[in-house]
């Protein structure tokens, strides 16, 4: 059988079984009594909300790329949406690959570099969201796994950045010890890696520059404040009496929930980590899934809108995509 469709399979096994944990036991005519309580007003601030954390990550990826080249911000706002479409809808993360691929046909960045600054990003937005998770254990008691996990993801992530940060600083004693190692290879291959790592490091620029880094980790705690005070006001609108530290816990459960390959548009997953994420305050299951269904629905919403508005100012495939990325590969 084609190693796809088994994926595929998988991908939609795991996606049922978290579907199933997070409505096992749950009367439905109580979600829909909670759905009703709705308060629109609550949810225009929420998409307000997601809608300026969308903005306020072009914007930062705008500073990430602008030692390569300074990039419009009309540009920048219109590939993170489809790019974030791109997510949402292609499973196994595969379409983290949208963004550097569409930017890299927008300008002159190389797609290997452009690559590089989305794992900045990532470092960037690990490191922020771990602590904020890190100060959030000091008022609230979670369970052991999830401090230890947290713990040791921070110390992983403080890890991956400072060897980012020696692979730039130090960049021409660590290319040495690279082409050392390439050499073992055959000669046309390793000019072939040597040259994606050249245009990979070069992604990194921006965090040689301290005063910009700090202005980096700024945005990214700003980033995931704002996503934080929208998860406060989709909570205030069903009326829920929780406390603002919940909505600091439904997201650093959500970013673990959807880390795990599931269908597209994080069916299962998303709905099992708000579940559970807000069960912790003593929030019945029925409310917690009618929570967690139309805060599902409402950002999936959001997503797809922006990426189908942006989508005719970017033309996107996705055998492009690949055909560029193992042109890159065998170049």
């Amino acid at each position: 059988m084609n190693k796809k469709i088994i994926l595929g399979i998988l991908v939609s096994i795991i996606s049922i079984v978290l579907v199933y944990f997070s409505v096992r036991g749950i009367n439905l005519n109580d979600v829909s009594s909670s759905l009703k309580k709705i308060n629109f007003i609550y949810v225009l601030f929420f998409i307000l909300l997601v809608l300026l954390m969308q903005w306020l990550r072009s914007y930062r990826w705008g500073v990430i790329l602008q030692p390569m080249e300074k990039i419009d911000q009309f540009s920048l706002f219109s590939v993170t949406c489809v790019g974030f479409l791109a997510i949402a809808s292609i499973p196994a993360r595969i379409g983290e690959l949208a963004r550097p691929y569409l930017i890299s046909k927008r300008s002159s960045i190389n797609i290997s570099a452009a690559m590089g600054t989305v794992l900045v990003e990532r470092v960037l937005d690990g490191f922020s969201v771990l602590t904020i998770a890190l100060v959030v254990l000091f008022y609230i008691d979670l369970p052991y796994w999830m401090i230890i996990s947290t713990v040791v993801v921070f110390a992983i992530t403080v890890g991956i950045l400072c060897c980012i940060l020696g692979l730039i600083w130090h960049r021409e004693k660590a290319l040495y010890i690279i082409n050392k190692i390439l050499n073992k290879f055959h000669g046309k291959l390793a000019h072939k890696i040597d040259e994606l790592i050249h245009h990979f490091i070069d992604g990194f620029q921006v965090i040689t520059n301290i005063k910009i880094l700090l202005y980096l980790f700024f945005l990214s705690a700003l980033v995931w404040l704002v996503d934080v005070l929208a998860i406060y006001m989709l909570l205030a609108a069903f009326g829920f009496n929780l406390p603002a530290i919940a909505s600091f816990v439904v997201m650093i459960f959500l970013i673990v929930g959807i880390a795990i390959p599931t269908a597209p548009g994080y069916i299962g997953n998303w709905h099992l980590a708000c579940v559970r994420g807000v069960m912790i305050f003593g929030l019945a299951e029925a409310e917690a899934l009618s929570f967690a269904v139309v805060y599902h629905f409402l950002s999936m919403a959001i997503v797809i809108v922006l990426g189908f508005t942006f989508l005719p100012f970017n033309k996107f495939s996705i055998s492009d995509m690949k055909n560029q990325l193992n042109y890159k590969k065998e170049a």
